[in-house]
């Protein structure tokens, strides 16, 4: 390990695994993070079943408690419910060992999760967010919510971000009839609303094509999708140039999502150039304008959904301003590369302190 760069040691879901975490820090590894730090990241959960996830868990810890002395700084990504409380043995290891500790916190619905515990397991909560030496969020309204639960001057927003390497200056003409969704297949996502949406804007415009790229996490859409197979193609989980092709290829990105809390899928769409519609929760309202930038509707709003989706179907010339008002506002707020020197700095600080 090179003795000049700052020693870090990472924890989160495992790089294979479908999701947004795990897809920031990929991108941080083909930003060349390891060029900058010297950085070791254990995946503590792989998809699977319960017993599977068990014995990650385990072993990821395991590994954690052996090589944690070798590290200056323990950044912890972490969501809400059970990655929370998995977690927080990580964070009170590193905690006895002295360790300076970054908490990342990427769960759209902590506040709520909050919410539902009980007074002894809101203190829990409170104890183990207090050990963080920074306690990074994705959001201002994060930001908001932490700063009734742990000290405001830890608190850093910083961003969920996507590679703008190799990114155009300008949106360039594409298919408005083709519209993607990324993410994982299930309710939460909205997927009841926009396959309900897309029934009924196939009847007015039969050559709309809607692709879903992502896993099936609830099995009854799978029936659903399969009886919409001449509108409504699943694609699996896609990623590095398969999925740059399909953001390139359709001009429609959308994630009518119930809750969130900085989703890639929405900055990727924007980056792209895509006319993105998406829906007003979590830190989505931050990076896009109604109707500059993209287009916000109501969660679960069927009708929103549909004439948001028609309105940039017929409206090429509105189509193409969202579609650049987003890409600019990407390019300027959401950059990787940015994004992951800002957080250096971060480590920097901790190092010179």
């Amino acid at each position: 390990m090179d003795k000049e760069k700052i020693k870090v040691l990472m924890i989160g879901p495992d790089r294979c695994v479908h999701g947004g975490i795990s897809g920031l820090v990929n991108g941080y590894y083909d930003a060349g993070i390891e060029e900058k730090i010297a950085l070791k990241y254990i995946g503590t959960m792989k998809e699977g079943s319960k017993l599977k996830k068990l014995m990650v868990a385990g072993l990821a810890y395991a590994r954690f408690c052996l090589c944690v002395g070798k590290f200056d700084i323990v950044h912890v990504n972490v969501a809400s419910d059970n990655s929370f409380w998995r977690k927080a043995l990580f964070i009170k290891c590193a905690k006895r060992r002295n360790k300076k500790i970054v908490i990342h916190q990427h769960g759209g619905n902590i506040e709520e999760y909050y919410e539902t515990l009980d007074e002894k397991g809101k203190e829990r909560v409170r104890s183990i967010f207090g050990m963080a030496d920074t306690l990074l969020v994705l959001t201002n309204k994060l930001r908001d919510f932490f700063e009734t639960i742990v000290d405001k001057e830890k608190i850093r927003i910083l961003p969920n971000s996507v590679s703008t390497r190799h990114v155009g200056e300008t949106a360039s003409d594409r298919d408005y009839d083709k519209i993607l969704f990324l993410g994982r297949i299930c309710r939460n996502k909205g997927i009841t609303e926009l396959l309900t949406a897309m029934d009924e804007i196939h009847v007015e415009n039969p050559d709309v094509r809607l692709y879903l790229g992502g896993i099936y996490e609830e099995s009854e859409y799978v029936s659903e999708v399969e009886k919409r197979s001449s509108y409504v193609q699943a694609l699996g989980w896609i990623k590095d140039k398969e999925k740059d092709k399909w953001l390139d290829e359709c001009g429609i990105l959308v994630l009518p999502s119930y809750f969130e809390g900085f989703p890639l899928s929405v900055i990727e769409g924007m980056v792209h150039g895509c006319a993105v519609i998406s829906t007003d929760v979590g830190g989505i309202p931050e990076a896009i304008e109604d109707g500059v930038s993209g287009i916000l509707i109501k969660p679960k709003d069927v009708d929103g959904l549909k004439n948001a989706i028609e309105r940039v179907i017929s409206d090429k010339d509105f189509a193409k301003k969202i579609s650049q008002g987003g890409m600019k506002n990407a390019k300027e707020k959401y950059s990787l590369e940015k994004n992951m020197e800002k957080l250096i700095e971060i480590y920097k600080d901790f190092k010179n302190s």
